[in-house]
């Protein structure tokens, strides 16, 4: 089997079986045909069949040569080892040539949070009296309030929303739905927004789209990291943020408080609990951070 009938194979597997969304897909493919690109370029005689742990230490090196940092390098044989272990089940290949791959050693990157004082700052900076004003701290309340990805604002739906009961319905990654309990702030929100949205011109197939734009559309995801981005200026904020830092200040806030592990992993969705126990450790860094710079014997 040649790598373009081999990469189809894995295609059709990731999206039918697997349910990525297509950005997932889009991020495997992109790695897998980096290795592709490498092999035909250095060793055009090899098949997916041929390949040995050598030609995956060759292209790592190659890799790092050209300045791609750890934690690209191991995202990047992540999607290869997904890859070859799709066709070693499959019995395309005869061993897996990942199996004896150590990943590159990254460490564990801390999210940046916001405080809530941060938050309440950026909220004030919204100009209420001009157009999507509403709207701008609407959608920052529902991202901070429930812990939601960029994704699933944009394409959240009036369907989705439960107001009485206090809940909101999320379809996340692969098309997993999960119930996320909805906080007064951002209940009261949506409610006015709603509200002052039936005075909107909204344009066909976007009836049941929440947050739209001026021409009736849905929000875009760069737009809110553009609203983001101009909030955070108005409020002075200096760190570096995105949509995603209310979902990871939602997170940490909730676990500081002390929430149980496993209700914050359900709202946010996460299949295993160990990526929601980042946030575990961002408590611990401002403790060990004030021991270093107050205590006389740091």
């Amino acid at each position: 089997m040649n790598w373009e009938q081999a990469i189809d194979e894995f295609k059709v597997f990731i999206r039918l079986e697997k349910s990525l969304s297509d950005n997932s897909l889009s991020a495997y493919l992109t790695d897998i045909n980096k290795f592709r690109s490498f092999i035909g370029s250095e060793h055009p005689t090899v098949y997916p069949r041929d390949v040995k742990p050598e030609h995956l230490r060759e292209f790592l090196k190659t890799l790092s040569n050209i300045g791609i940092g750890a934690r690209s390098q191991a995202r990047i044989i992540s999607g290869i080892r997904a890859f070859f272990g799709f066709l070693l089940i499959n019995d395309l290949i005869d061993s897996d040539p990942t199996r004896l791959i150590d990943l590159p050693r990254t460490g564990r990157k801390l999210p940046e949070v916001l405080s809530v004082n941060e938050i309440e700052n950026m909220l004030d900076a919204i100009d209420m009296s001009r157009p999507f004003g509403l709207r701008n701290k609407t959608i920052i309340e529902v991202m901070y309030g429930c812990g939601l990805r960029v994704s699933e604002a944009v394409n959240l739906e009036i369907t989705d929303l439960y107001l009485k009961q206090g809940f909101i319905r999320i379809t996340g990654k692969g098309g997993k739905q999960r119930l996320v309990p909805l906080g007064g702030k951002a209940a009261k929100c949506l409610v006015l927004y709603l509200e002052e949205r039936r005075r909107l011109k909204i344009s066909k197939g976007f009836e049941n789209r929440v947050f739209l734009n001026r021409l009736g559309k849905s929000l875009t995801r760069v737009m809110v990291f553009t609203i983001v981005k101009d909030l955070a200026l108005s409020a002075g904020i200096k760190k570096k943020i995105s949509p995603h830092t209310f979902r990871h200040s939602f997170a940490s806030h909730l676990i500081d408080g002390g929430a149980d592990l496993r209700a914050v992993q359900e709202m946010l969705g996460h299949e295993s609990i160990l990526t929601t126990e980042i946030y575990t450790h961002i408590d611990r860094e401002y403790l060990r951070d004030a021991i270093i710079r107050f205590h006389p014997r740091s």
